[in-house]
């Protein structure tokens, strides 16, 4: 279904915004570093999300996993 892979296309999306917001905030040395660990709080509940999603995808069989070389006819 592509509505799941635009799903966790836009999910690994955010994981990478939320990843260089955290680089940006670190980067700038503010004072206040609350905010580096409230991005990198932010990517580690979305790497968690998609992962269960995409578990949840293949259990439902909405995905199927395959290899690099399809299987020979």
């Amino acid at each position: 279904m592509t509505i799941v892979k635009i799903i966790i296309a836009v999910l690994l999306g955010l994981i990478v915004l939320s990843l260089g917001a955290g680089m940006l905030s670190l980067v700038k040395g503010r004072s206040d570093s609350n905010t580096t660990v409230k991005f990198l709080t932010i990517r580690i509940v979305l790497s968690i999300v998609t992962f269960v999603f995409i578990a949840f995808s293949f259990y439902m069989g909405w995905i199927q996993p395959h290899g690099i070389v399809p299987p020979a006819s």
